[in-house]
C-alpha cells in the first residue's frame, strides 16, 4: 500500500511538472479575481476544484491493455524487418492477409516505383499469375514461386517467390513477396545459343573450302608449286574471313548483353567523324572514292559511348565506300545541336538498293547480293551491329535508296 501511495505521489509530482504553466496561469487568474473583489473563499474553492479535475485526469493507475503492447511489439518487429529488407538489392514487398502492401524496400521502389502503404496489391501488380500465387499462399500458408517476364521499360525476367512470415503475435502473419532478377542469365543463355547457331551456319562454308584445299595440296597438287601458292592465298583469305566473322559475332553478343543500359558519356560528334574519315581514307583511295565531311561550327554533343559510335560510323562509311564506289563520292553530313536533334547522314552515289531489301538490311547475315558481299569481305553482320548500338543509344537508323541514284543512311539521335 505504501509503495502504491508513493507511486501515485510520484505521478502527481510528474503531472505538476508537466502542467506547471497551466497551474501558474490558473493561480494568476485566481489572484486577479480576488483583486477584482470576488470573495476569497469562493475563488479558493473554485481553484481547488479546477486543480482536482486537472490531476484526476492523469492519476489513473490502470496498466496499459495487452493489445497495445502487442501493437507496439509488432510495430517494432516491422521496423526491424524494414531496416533489414532495405539493405537488400532484391525487390521485396510485404503483404498483409487482406492483400494490402504493408512494406516495400528500396530495391522494389527503384524497380516498380513507390507503392503507398496499405495499397491493394492488385492495384500495382497486374500479373494474374503473381496475384493468384499470393492468394494461394495466404489461403494455405505454403511457399510458392513462379517465373514472371516484363517487357517494359526493358525486357526483364524474375523468379517471384512468396512465403509466410510471423511478425509479432504467432497468430498474425504477413507474406514476403520477393523478385529475383534472372534477366542477365537468360540473356547469356540466349547469346550462347545464338552464337552457336550463327557461327555454325556461317563458318561451314569457309571450313569446307579450307578442307577441300588441304586435301588437294595433300593429294593431286602435292608437288605443284603454282597450286601451292594459289591455294595457300585462298586459304589465308578464308581464315581471315572466319576471324572477322568471329570478331563480329562476339561484338554483337556483347552489345545484346548490355542493350538495356543507356550510355551516359558526352560525345562531340564532329571530331569523332573527322577521326573516322581519316582512318578510312586509305580504304577510300584504294577503291577510288573521295570522302566529303560537312560539320557545323558549333559542337554537336550526344550522350553515348565513343568507341561504339566510332564503330557505327566506320561501318556505315566503309559500306558506302565499298558498295557505292561507282559514284566515286561519299558525303558525310552532321547537323543539329542545341535544341535540334543530332543527325548524321552518309550518302553514296552507287547503284542503290531495291525497295524490297531495305526493311531487312539490319537482319543478321542478310545480304542484298551474297557474291558481292563476300567479294568485298563482308560478314553480313555490320548493319546488325549498327542497329544494336543505336538501340542502346536510343537512336534510329533511317535508310533511303533509289535505284541508279545511290543510298542515304541517316542516324537520328
Amino acid at each position: 500500500m505504501l509503495e502504491e501511495t508513493k507511486t501515485v505521489w510520484e505521478r502527481l509530482k510528474d503531472r505538476a511538472r508537466a502542467e506547471k504553466w497551466i497551474i501558474g496561469l490558473s493561480a494568476i487568474v485566481a489572484a486577479a479575481l480576488v483583486l477584482a473583489g470576488i470573495h476569497t473563499v469562493a475563488v479558493l474553492l473554485f481553484w481547488i476544484v479546477w486543480m482536482a479535475a486537472l490531476f484526476s485526469r492523469s492519476t489513473d493507475t490502470t496498466p496499459p491493455a495487452v493489445p497495445v503492447s502487442q501493437a507496439v511489439a509488432e510495430e517494432t518487429d516491422l521496423s526491424m524487418l524494414a531496416a533489414a529488407f532495405h539493405a537488400l538489392d532484391t525487390p521485396i514487398l510485404v503483404v498483409a492477409p487482406d492483400e494490402t502492401v504493408v512494406l516495400q524496400n528500396h530495391a522494389a521502389e527503384k524497380a516498380f516505383g513507390t507503392i503507398p502503404a496499405n495499397t491493394d496489391l492488385s492495384a500495382r501488380v497486374r500479373s494474374p499469375g503473381i496475384l493468384d500465387m499470393v492468394r494461394e499462399t495466404i489461403a494455405t500458408g505454403k511457399v510458392n514461386q513462379i517465373e514472371h517476364s516484363e517487357r517494359f521499360p526493358s525486357e526483364s525476367v524474375y523468379i517471384v517467390r512468396v512465403a509466410p512470415a510471423e511478425i509479432g503475435s504467432p497468430n498474425e502473419r504477413l507474406y514476403v513477396l520477393s523478385y529475383r532478377d534472372i534477366s542477365q542469365a537468360r540473356r547469356i543463355d540466349r547469346m550462347r545459343s545464338d552464337f552457336v547457331a550463327n557461327a555454325s551456319h556461317e563458318l561451314r562454308t569457309p571450313l569446307a573450302s579450307l578442307r577441300g584445299f588441304i586435301e588437294t595440296l595433300q593429294g593431286p597438287a602435292r608437288n605443284d608449286a603454282k597450286a601451292h601458292e594459289k591455294f595457300l592465298g585462298i586459304m589465308h583469305e578464308q581464315a581471315t574471313r572466319m576471324s572477322r566473322l568471329v570478331d563480329d559475332l562476339l561484338s554483337l553478343s556483347r552489345l545484346e548483353l548490355k542493350s538495356h543500359i543507356a550510355p551516359d558519356e558526352a560525345v562531340d560528334l564532329a571530331p569523332l567523324l573527322g577521326h573516322v574519315r581519316d582512318a578510312l581514307s586509305p580504304l577510300a583511295e584504294d577503291v577510288g572514292v573521295e570522302i566529303s565531311l560537312v560539320v557545323p561550327d558549333d559542337p554537336v554533343v550526344v550522350q553515348g559511348d565513343r568507341d561504339e559510335l566510332t564503330e557505327v560510323f566506320e561501318n556505315l562509311i566503309e559500306n558506302a565506300c565499298k558498295y557505292g564506289q561507282e559514284g566515286k563520292m561519299v558525303e558525310v553530313t552532321l547537323s543539329g545541336g542545341g535544341d535540334a536533334p543530332a543527325e548524321v547522314s552518309v550518302r553514296d552515289y552507287g547503284p542503290g538498293i531495291p525497295a524490297e531489301h531495305v526493311p531487312r538490311l539490319t537482319e543478321r547475315f542478310y545480304r542484298v547480293n551474297v557474291e558481292a558481299s563476300r567479294s568485298k569481305k563482308g560478314t553480313g553482320l555490320g548493319l546488325a551491329i549498327v542497329k544494336h548500338i543505336l538501340t542502346r543509344h536510343r537512336a534510329r537508323l533511317l535508310v533511303q535508296s533509289e535505284i541508279g541514284k545511290g543510298t542515304v543512311f541517316t542516324v537520328r539521335f
